[in-house]
């Protein structure tokens, strides 16, 4: 194999950032003259590893057992560690989410291998994987090159487009846990669901997120952009500018330092379009801007552009979709 990705799952859900490093793995294995593999980890999970071959996968690594129900960093590493000491592929890729973070940093660690984490693009030159990811808060974007036989990154989510699935021809190979039960230090007692509620922002097929336009009132501005995504259906964004005022957690950043995004809609409140934002929205299918100044850089890139200002023209398209939809 050129190239092994890890699949994360959630009792037996794929999440959908797994298909979208699958699918550039797929174009990056066929430029590296080799196959691709995908290793799926967890107990019952079958499904998931019959879904990575309807994605591109030439060989499925299913690895099952009672001990891999729950995810737990140690036997989890161990077995991907096993598997790249027995088919020595060239490159490891896993999702940047919180487990794919930690899982990509420990098995680097253990195997000695280069880490590029939090990658917004991969490609191949002269053979070998590069890694761009952004750094110094997003204003600069650097290619990493790999030193040794072993490239491990991470990828952010919806860096790349799901790929189509296109039927199943490859193979599962199925193993068993790679630590004994009885030898994984860390023990989980019990599982307790926390409230939902809020769409997640990189799931999330339409976006209404609030810049630096609604200083005059923050509070009143990102109320009136929350009505508008609950209206839609949608999640709340925001633009780094209003993160660092303070107007709005962290958690709601779209941008090179926030969340990389891929909605089919995505409405820009005040938001005047800097471009460590538009690295993180740009791809998004219809853009629509809504800013007091014609020359705002959002115009360039949106689809659809308002002038005028958001705290009038944001409360009267709620007021319209809520009559309509």
């Amino acid at each position: 194999m050129s190239i092994l990705v890890y699949i994360e799952q959630f009792n037996g859900q794929a999440s959908p950032v797994s298909w979208e490093v699958l699918g550039k793995a797929k174009s990056l294995a066929g430029q590296m003259g080799g196959k691709l593999a995908a290793v799926v980890i967890g107990n019952g999970v079958e499904a998931v590893a019959n879904e990575a071959l309807t994605y591109g996968a030439d060989v499925v690594h299913l690895v099952e057992d009672a001990s891999l129900a729950a995810f737990r960093i140690e036997p989890y590493a161990a077995v991907v560690e096993d598997l790249v000491k027995a088919h020595s592929p060239k490159a490891v890729l896993f999702p940047a989410t919180t487990r794919g973070r930690d899982l990509s940093a420990v098995v680097a660690c253990d195997l000695g291998a280069g880490l590029a984490a939090d990658c917004s693009d991969l490609a191949v030159d002269g053979g070998e994987l590069t890694a761009v990811r952004p750094v110094f808060s997003g204003n600069m974007l650097t290619t990493v090159r790999f030193v040794g036989p072993l490239a491990v990154a991470s990828i952010r989510p919806r860096s790349f487009p799901t790929p189509e699935a296109d039927g199943a021809a490859g193979e599962i190979v199925r193993s068993g846990a790679v630590m004994a039960a009885g030898d994984i230090r860390e023990q989980i007692d019990s599982f307790e669901a926390t409230a939902g509620g809020e769409v997640s922002l990189t799931d999330a097929k339409i976006i209404v997120s609030g810049g630096r336009g609604v200083a005059k009132d923050p509070e009143l501005g990102f109320k009136l952009v929350k009505d508008l995504a609950d209206s839609l259906g949608g999640a709340m964004g925001a633009s780094r500018a209003a993160v660092d005022a303070g107007y709005i957690p962290y958690k709601h950043q779209v941008g090179q330092t926030g969340k990389t995004v891929r909605p089919d809609l995505y409405i820009a409140c005040g938001i005047s379009g800097a471009i460590q934002h538009l690295a993180g929205m740009g791809n998004s299918k219809i853009i629509v801007a809504i800013n007091k100044d014609p020359e705002a850089p959002i115009f360039q890139v949106a689809n659809y552009g308002v002038v005028g200002d958001l705290f009038e023209v944001v409360p009267a398209l709620t007021a319209e979709f809520k009559k309509r939809l």
